[in-house]
Formats: C-alpha cells, structure tokens, sequence
C-alpha cells in the first residue's frame, strides 16, 4: 500500500504575514491561523489596539506575535495605516495582508514568481481598463511599494487598494513598482471571479463561507461587531444563504440587518 504525499507547506523565509485590525480580532486571528495551517513564514504579525483573548498561550502555541496600534476606527483610518504606517512593522522583503475574510487556501498553490512582483491582489473583474488587479484584502506586497505609498495622496475617497490599483497605478509603475498580470493574480487569489480551487488564496465574507461548514459559518458571523460588514456585504451574504438553502446563517443576517446591525457605506 502506498502512502499518500504529506501536504506541501512552503516556508516563505523573507514573507511576513500581517493583519491590521480593530474589529472581528478572534475571527482574523482564526484566518492567521489557516493561514500558518498552509505555509511558514518569517514573521506573524497582529497589529491592533488590543491583544486577541489569551495571546501569551496563542503566542506560545502557533508564534502569532501582537503589537500594539492606536484604534482603527473607521476605513479610512484603515487605509490611512495600510499606505502611511505598515512600512514601520514589516521588516522582511514582502509582506502577505491578510484580512478576517481571507486567508491562504492552498500552499501548494505558491509560486516563487510571486516575489518578483510589488503587488498581488486578486482580480476585478469589472475593469478591463489595464488597472484590474488590486484586491488588498488579501494581497502580497513587498517593502519597495510599501515605502512608496507612504508618499502617495490620501484623501479618504477611495479605500487604499484603489488608491495603489487604480488610483496612482501609473505613478508607481513610473517609479519602478511591478504589478502582477492578470494571469498571475489569478492564481494567487479569487474574489469576484468564480474560483477554479488552484489558488493559494482568497478574500470576502461572501467566498468565506464556501470553506466553512454551516455551524463554523453561523458561530463566525454571529460574532462580529456590526461595523465589520458593510449593508450590501450582509444583503450578499443573506442571498447566498438562501440559495443554498443555509437557514439558520439567513435568519441571523436578516436579524442584523433588521436591527439596523451594519456600519453604512
């Protein structure tokens, strides 16, 4: 009888995984660790104004390291720390930003082609302008572009993927930053494309819930505070539990929506 391979765990030595956050702290800290389930990395960063619940035993156990931020209030304190401050946690070449709605799927899925690129980020499929990959909910950037959008205009009109995507795409490129094509981003995560189960990883409440189970999924969200999901994120959830017949999970999101439970866009 043979045996079957053991899952390939790349360890990425100059990667550091990091999430900012204020709100969902258990759910990201739980994405951090399906993330470490999948691959090694140099460094395990939560950077919040809080420590997770029992931190001296998380740290012990999975090498999640916190530190200390002021409080992320709203989303565009977020993206003002993403552009402005991240440069001052990460130390390694590229950093792996990561979200409570995302995580790594599959590290057989790594490509060592990704570190030749500044920025990764799932597609958007609603450009065909040149300027689609951006999603940062889930993106690998490397300290060069980190240090770049610290210097790029914010006026807090457009969350900060957009702002290095879109936004000031041309003017980074001028000055040297690499964006993955579109075929690359595509293997490195999904978002609002239909996955083909060959990416290393993903982002969204609403693809979240294709890889939890019913119960996982219902103990999840009836643990985040209001302001983690925007209204159109709650209506998107509601109508996908109810295709698939997910009663239990709709019947919560009508609840919170019914109560008025969201923060608003």
């Amino acid at each position: 009888m043979t045996s079957s391979a053991p899952p390939v765990r790349p360890m990425l030595n100059d990667v550091t995984l990091v999430a900012a956050t204020s709100i969902a702290i258990p759910a990201t800290v739980r994405a951090l660790e399906r993330s470490l389930d999948q691959a090694g990395f140099e460094r395990v960063l939560l950077l919040s104004d809080r420590p997770p619940e029992g931190y001296d035993q998380l740290a012990d156990r999975r090498a999640v390291e916190w530190q200390p931020i002021a409080p992320l209030r709203s989303k565009i304190d977020y993206s003002l720390f993403m552009l402005r401050r991240l440069a001052d946690y990460v130390t390694t070449r590229h950093a792996l930003c990561i979200q409570w709605d995302g995580y790594v799927l599959n590290g057989a899925a790594w490509s060592p082609h990704f570190l030749d690129y500044d920025y990764i980020g799932a597609v958007w499929p609603h450009f065909s302008d040149g300027k689609s990959v951006g999603n940062g909910g889930f993106s690998l950037r490397s300290r060069k572009l980190l240090e770049a959008c610290r210097h790029l205009p914010f006026d807090g009109l457009l969350p900060e993927d957009v702002v290095i995507g879109r936004l000031h795409r041309e003017e980074l490129e001028q000055g040297g930053i690499r964006f993955a094509p579109e075929p690359v981003a595509r293997g490195f995560a999904y978002e609002r494309t239909a996955p083909d189960g060959l990416e290393f990883g993903f982002h969204g409440a609403f693809n979240l819930v294709r890889h939890l189970s019913h119960d996982e999924a219902l103990e999840l969200f009836r643990s985040l505070e209001p302001q983690a999901l925007t209204r159109d994120e709650h209506l998107e959830l509601l109508r996908w539990a109810l295709r698939r017949g997910h009663a239990r999970l709709a019947f919560a999101i009508a609840l919170r929506l019914r109560g008025k439970l969201f923060m608003l866009d």
